[in-house]
């Protein structure tokens, strides 16, 4: 869709007009963003919501100048690594027969939906954050939308219609108040009307009071009980210490045959790096020469990104509290030692993370004003619905981003109190080389995030292709244990190419229907032209949303 005076992309068309509305009204992308990811976390509360977390990039065309907001927040203060091992099993290990508790706690597993991996939601005070230092209007006006429809109603898409159903038990069994966000006991079903009126008045109160009526009001009170009743270690001060960092963000810069750009990312603890560190693997490669389905250009990706899990998964955590060498890690000559092992004879047997020199649900969103600031945003419960417990009264789940840490001993992502974990979701813009605007993107998914965005970029840098084309190609995934999980590959990839990766060694699998969805993700994308100033944005076809220009 082309736009000039504005345009907002969302994963639910509810929240696409919403954000569109406020642009309209004379709000600028960031405002436009918050009101319709608060939109989004009525509609899509499987994948986000005021229970979970918030990442946030902001581009003012008034300086050229890419800002960030990490909104994520951390584990309770009094949570230690023995307390959550001591609290059980996942849900895959208890599935396997004979694995003792302490058998599971020495492997680093822990229960991944349990109320010691809930921590504290940083959404509320992002939002807040966001408005304050990039937007134009607050918290009253920008959540207007959404309190409208939580009381009125709207209807529930297709795609989001299945994943809540997929979720019905988690709901009824994690209580407290699990049948709040359930229809007459059951998940809404497509086309049928949803409305949310306890998480209404939660966000009339954070409109009227702040931050503050929020993490110290009745919201609070209800989630320090509600994890209470579960064995939870969260404290009302907890929630009450919670702020949001701003961080520089990082970035590197790929040139390929239909241009040059600046990624730009928000730093660890998101994973955003994990996208930088394959596109500079990347350089040099000649990966965006081959053919964009071809099993080459599959592979050398693939290769790429496996070395830059390797190294994000080994040393990503959050920077208060470990070292994360990101100077380090995006040097070209960090790069160059990466880019040697790789093979076009074969896929290497085993990604692990190389020695430096000296030494997963989620909605992505994104809008453009009429004056050329962008908004890339992503908010997001981490697995669906988080841990599926719903304080009373809130009308929201609370996410489980605590799955995120390790209970390795010694690992720079080790779960400690007051900690932020490795975060999955990560926000991304582009830039060129004069510092002007190309746009936001986004994919959506766990570990699938910086793959879809690698690709994504190789799309639009490689060949030139619009922001809707570049999120219509058939993508590739390690959607489970990266680097050296199992590969995901599209419908719409030829089966000789699937073939020939698995003669390569690669374990390819094939990828059709809905389950596409969630191996691959969804996205969003708005790229300017740099010609005619117009801005061409895109919807992935995979998912419910759309683009609504001004």
């Amino acid at each position: 869709m082309p736009a000039m005076r504005g345009v907002m992309c969302a994963s639910q068309p509810a929240a696409a007009q919403a954000g569109r509305d406020i642009l309209a009204a004379g709000g600028n992308a960031a405002d436009a963003c918050v009101a319709a990811a608060a939109v989004l976390g009525l509609m899509e509360p499987t994948s986000t919501g005021l229970g979970g977390d918030c990442f946030c990039l902001f581009y003012e065309a008034a300086t050229g100048e890419v800002r960030a907001i990490n909104g994520s927040g951390r584990s309770p203060a009094g949570l230690t690594r023995e307390v959550a091992a001591a609290a059980g099993l996942t849900r895959e290990v208890a599935a396997a027969a004979g694995l003792t508790r302490e058998v599971a706690a020495a492997a680093g597993a822990w229960d991944r939906q349990g109320a010691h991996a809930a921590t504290v939601p940083g959404t509320a005070m992002g939002w807040a954050d966001a408005l304050e230092r990039f937007g134009r209007m607050d918290l009253a006006e920008a959540l207007a939308p959404a309190i409208a429809l939580a009381e009125g109603g709207s209807p529930v898409t297709p795609v989001i219609a299945l994943g809540w159903a997929s979720q019905e038990q988690l709901l009824r069994e994690q209580g407290p108040a699990g049948d709040d966000l359930l229809l007459d006991g059951r998940a809404p079903r497509a086309g049928e009307v949803w409305r949310n009126p306890n998480l209404a008045r939660v966000m009339r109160e954070l409109a009227e009071g702040g931050p503050a009526a929020f993490y110290e009001g009745r919201a609070g009170a209800a989630i320090v009980e509600a994890l209470a009743e579960r064995g939870g270690a969260m404290t009302a001060a907890d929630l009450a210490g919670h702020r949001s960092t701003f961080e520089p963000p990082i970035w590197t810069e790929y040139a390929g045959a239909a241009g040059m750009a600046r990624v730009w990312e928000c730093r660890p603890n998101g994973q955003g790096l994990t996208a930088l560190l394959a596109l500079n693997i990347l350089r040099g490669t000649g990966a965006g020469e081959r053919p964009a389905r071809s099993a080459g250009y599959i592979h050398l990706v693939l290769e790429a990104l496996r070395l830059a899990f390797a190294d994000a998964r080994a040393r990503i955590a959050d920077p208060s509290a470990a070292e994360v060498p990101v100077e380090a890690l995006l040097s070209e000559g960090f790069a160059a030692s990466r880019r040697a092992l790789i093979s076009e004879d074969g896929a290497m047997a085993l990604a692990s993370a190389g020695e430096l020199p000296g030494g997963s649900d989620t909605v992505y969103l994104c809008a453009v004003d009429g004056e050329g600031n962008a908004c890339s945003f992503i908010n997001s419960n981490y697995e669906g619905f988080g841990t599926g417990i719903v304080p009373r009264g809130c009308g929201f789940p609370l996410q489980n981003r605590g799955a995120g840490f390790t209970l390795e001993a010694g690992h720079p992502n080790a779960l400690a109190g007051g900690k932020r974990p490795y975060h999955t979701i990560m926000p991304g813009m582009l830039t060129d080389a004069g510092g002007g605007l190309i746009g936001p993107f986004g994919v959506m998914g766990g570990w699938n995030q910086p793959q879809g965005q690698v690709q994504v970029v190789l799309n639009l840098l490689e060949r030139g292709m619009d922001a809707q084309a570049a999120l219509d190609e058939p993508r590739f995934s390690m959607y489970q244990d990266p680097p050296n999980g199992e590969v995901w590959v599209e419908e719409g990839i030829p089966v000789a190419a699937m073939s020939e990766l698995a003669q390569l060694g690669h374990r390819a699998r094939a990828a059709s229907g809905a389950v596409r969805t969630r191996v691959v993700g969804k996205g969003q994308a708005i790229i300017r032209d740099a010609e005619t100033g117009v801005f061409w944005a895109g919807s992935d076809p995979r998912g419910d949303g759309c683009a609504a220009a001004v």
